[in-house]
């Protein structure tokens, strides 16, 4: 039987988001405080791109956001946004010319999930080794002051991975937002204030 429409996928096609998973970045945001004028955004796991476009939104003109993924995406984007389909885990010479460019950043951000294979013990070992290295990416560009925000999947690690997460931020918090279906186990870590380098010496 198929699956009906819900009220977000609906709001997110009247509004020109190409996904309703824009609606989980603005109650992150609307709850954390994250995206403000001016800074600069490392969206990872970008495509299709309403993440990259609500950023772009919030950040305005004279911020700027990075899209990545290893897909391609049809979305248009607006000035303030550099798209780039590469892999950030596995980063190749181009996008870590790109990002030596970028950074620092104020906010690092992943959507990324991986292939889903129906075994719960299986996906939420992958979905944590994901957030392991965009946190690790996340250390290399990430101001200090910064915030990383990654989705993950529900399981006995989390709690484990979030606490050795408290001495690189300030706080660290969980979250599901609303707009999250209700049958899906992921979960949003966020860590605020990260206490890395006061600045990025030149290289």
């Amino acid at each position: 039987m198929k699956k009906r429409h819900d009220h977000y996928f609906n709001r997110a096609r009247q509004e020109n988001y190409p996904a309703r998973s824009v609606y989980k970045l603005q109650e992150l945001d609307s709850e954390f405080r994250l995206l403000r004028p001016g800074i600069k955004v490392l969206d990872l796991g970008a495509t299709p791109g309403s993440w990259t476009l609500f950023a772009a939104k919030k950040v305005g003109p004279t911020g700027r956001v990075l899209g990545v993924d290893i897909n391609p995406t049809d979305t248009a984007f607006p000035e303030n946004v550099t798209f780039m389909v590469a892999d950030a885990l596995n980063p190749g010479p181009e996008f870590t010319a790109v990002l030596q460019e970028w950074k620092p950043f104020q906010l690092v951000v992943s959507d990324m999930a991986p292939k889903t294979t129906g075994q719960r013990v299986t996906d939420q070992c992958r979905s944590l080794e994901l957030v392991e290295q965009a946190l690790a990416l996340a250390g290399t560009c990430l101001i200090h002051g910064g915030h990383f925000v990654a989705k993950i999947f529900m399981g006995p690690d989390v709690k484990p991975f979030t606490d050795s997460m408290r001495g690189a931020f300030e706080k660290v918090k969980t979250a599901k937002p609303k707009s999250s279906r209700s049958e899906s186990f992921e979960q949003f870590i966020v860590g605020l204030g990260f206490k890395g380098l006061q600045k990025y010496p030149e290289e």
